[in-house]
């Protein structure tokens, strides 16, 4: 299946938490890593997201550096029902990048004309289980042109493309704190069995970002 070239982007505490049991998460990483993650938007055509990332950060996915990009990247939200309330920053900011939200087939058909209606793109990318297929989705995006893709949560979305051996890249950002067991986790179960059997990349890159650490993988 063809699919586009697929980067990882973590900002998450020393112990792997992305948010607090809440669900709050500004700031985890400092300045200097966060202005780097506005560089990894740049150079992509697409943002991914799921939908309770969408919900729980309401984002705007813009890669906001000096100078602006020419074109912004594609931000695209999987969302099994296409539940997304039409509002919030990514609606807010259609008139600067296109949104397209992908749902299952059970999606009710009400709420994706509404969405439509509100400006955002819609298709549908099933699997077995009725849910949004992420590497269905990949391949939607392939076709339309898409060539690099940067996914920026949450961690069910992380672990169901890690499970599907597409994750290409991992680009972490990891902050000088700790936020504990009922943090929430930066990658959703694996239900890895053995040691051997764990999903392996290879660092290519470490350095100090402020008072961060900026660590980037590959596949193995």
């Amino acid at each position: 299946m063809t699919r586009p070239h697929v980067t990882l982007k973590l900002a998450t505490s020393l112990d792997g938490r992305i948010a607090v049991a809440s669900g709050e998460s500004r700031w985890i990483t400092g300045p200097e890593a966060r202005a780097e993650v506005q560089k990894l938007r740049r150079d992509v055509n697409a943002i991914m997201i799921g939908a309770g990332t969408a919900r729980a950060d309401d984002p705007e996915l813009l890669a906001r550096t000096e100078p602006p990009p020419k074109r912004q990247p594609l931000r695209v939200v999987l969302d099994t029902g296409l539940s997304l309330a039409p509002q919030g920053r990514l609606f807010a900011s259609l008139d600067r990048a296109k949104l397209l939200i992908i749902g299952g087939a059970g999606a009710d058909p009400a709420r994706r004309a509404a969405l439509e209606a509100a400006g955002a793109e819609t298709a549908l990318a099933t699997s077995a289980a009725g849910t949004v297929d992420a590497e269905a989705a990949l391949a939607l995006l392939a076709e339309r042109g898409v060539g690099r893709v940067l996914v920026e949560g949450g961690g069910k979305l992380a672990a169901s493309l890690i499970l599907a051996g597409a994750i290409d890249r991992i680009e972490w950002m990891r902050a000088p704190i700790v936020l504990g067991e009922e943090g929430r986790a930066a990658i959703g179960p694996l239900m890895v069995q053995r040691v051997s059997e764990a999903p392996a990349w290879r660092r290519v890159a470490f350095r100090a970002l402020g008072p961060d650490l900026w660590e980037s993988y590959e596949r193995v």
